[in-house]
C-alpha cells in the first residue's frame, strides 16, 4: 500500500529515526481550546521558567490579546478571537472542565441563566441588561498556541550548524549557543513559529521544557494551566484522550469541534503539539493543510542533477562536433 502522498516517507517515530536506542515514549501537548479561559498563565509560566524576555504590554487595538503572535520572546501565545453569533444561537452552561460547552441553533439562549458562552468572561450573558431585542451575542475562541514539534520538521533539515536537534522525547529544541542566526529555519517552518531575537539575531522557540522533561517534570505551561486546557503526556495517550473529548463535545451539541495536527498522515507526519479547535484552522491563524517545506527537496536535487548532466553532455557534444 502506497503512503499518503501528502506525507513524507520513512519512520513516523522521530526519536528512533534520529538515532536514539530504546527511547522513552514520545511526549507532547494536547491543547483543548474549548476550556481555555484566556488567563495567559501559560505565557507567564513559560517566560519565568525559560528566562524569556518580556516583550512589552502592547495594546493591539483590536483584541484583549497583547502578544499578537508567537515570537522569539513569546513561546506561548494565547489568541483571543471574537466571533459574532446570531440571536438565538445558545450555549449550555459550562463548568469549565466537563459540562456541555456549546449548542446548536435548536437550543435557544436562556437569558436568565448564568454565563453561557465559551470562554466569555463576565457575570452575565449578553442581553441581561438590555433585553433580548437589543442583544448581540458573540463568543471568544481562545487558544494557547505553541511550536508544533513536527514529526517531519523542516527546521531540522535546513539548519547548517546542528543548532536544532531532535530529543529522545521526540521534541525539537534549539541550542542557542551554536545558532549562527542564518534564519533558514524561520522560512522553513510551515507554521511560522520560529523567530529571531532582534538584539542577537539567533532563533528561539518552545523547547517543550526539555530540561524539565529530563527530570520527570511537567512543562511549565501545562503545570500552570488552571483548567487543564494544556495537557502533557505520552503522545499516543493524548491522541486517545483528544478523540474521546471530541466525541463528547459532539454528543453535547458542539458539531464544530475538531482536532488539528493529530493525524500522522498529514503533511508534517503529525504534530507533537496538537489542538482541539472549535472552528476552521484559518480562524485561529493556522494553515489548513501544512506540509513540511523540505518534502520535495530530494526530487528537486535529482532534477537539478539531471539538468546539470544534460548541460554537460550538450557542452561536450558541441565541442566534439565543432572539432570534427
Amino acid at each position: 500500500m502506497l503512503p499518503d502522498p501528502n506525507s513524507l516517507y520513512g519512520p513516523l517515530d522521530p526519536a528512533p529515526d534520529a538515532g536514539y536506542e530504546n527511547p522513552p515514549p514520545r511526549m507532547g501537548f494536547f491543547t483543548d481550546t474549548s476550556v481555555c479561559i484566556g488567563c495567559k498563565a501559560c505565557e507567564v509560566a513559560c517566560k519565568e521558567w525559560n528566562g524569556v524576555p518580556e516583550n512589552g504590554l502592547d495594546l493591539l487595538g483590536m483584541s484583549y490579546d497583547n502578544t499578537g503572535a508567537l515570537t522569539a520572546n513569546s513561546w506561548r501565545h494565547v489568541a483571543f478571537i471574537e466571533q459574532p453569533r446570531p440571536a438565538g444561537y445558545g450555549a449550555a452552561p459550562a463548568d469549565v472542565l466537563g459540562a456541555p460547552l456549546g449548542a446548536g441553533p435548536d437550543r435557544p439562549v436562556d437569558v436568565g441563566a448564568g454565563p453561557q458562552f465559551l470562554g466569555m468572561p463576565g457575570a452575565q450573558p449578553p442581553g441581561r441588561g438590555t433585553g433580548v431585542e437589543e442583544r448581540t451575542d458573540f463568543r471568544w475562541l481562545m487558544m494557547s498556541d505553541v511550536c508544533k514539534h513536527c514529526t517531519h520538521a523542516a527546521c531540522l533539515d535546513v539548519c547548517p550548524t546542528g543548532s536544532l536537534f531532535r530529543t529522545e522525547f521526540g521534541t525539537v529544541v534549539v541550542q542557542e549557543d551554536i545558532c549562527n542566526g542564518c534564519g533558514y529555519c524561520i522560512s522553513a517552518c510551515p507554521y511560522g513559529v520560529i523567530d529571531q531575537r532582534k538584539d542577537d539575531g539567533r532563533a528561539w522557540k518552545c523547547t517543550l521544557c526539555y530540561d524539565r522533561l529530563g527530570a520527570g517534570m511537567t512543562p511549565a505551561c501545562a503545570q500552570a494551566c488552571p483548567t487543564e486546557s494544556i495537557q502533557y503526556g505520552p503522545l499516543d495517550e493524548l491522541r486517545e484522550r483528544a478523540a474521546a473529548r471530541v466525541e463528547t463535545l459532539h454528543e453535547r451539541g458542539v458539531p464544530e469541534a475538531r482536532l488539528y495536527g493529530h493525524d500522522p498522515n498529514d503533511g508534517v507526519g503529525g504534530d507533537g503539539a496538537f489542538f482541539l479547535l472549535l472552528d476552521e484552522p484559518e480562524v485561529y491563524g493556522l494553515p489548513p493543510d501544512p506540509v513540511v517545506t523540505t518534502r520535495d527537496l530530494p526530487k528537486m536535487w535529482k532534477r537539478a542533477g539531471l539538468a546539470a548532466l544534460a548541460m554537460a553532455a550538450a557542452t561536450v557534444a558541441a565541442f566534439v562536433g565543432g572539432s570534427s
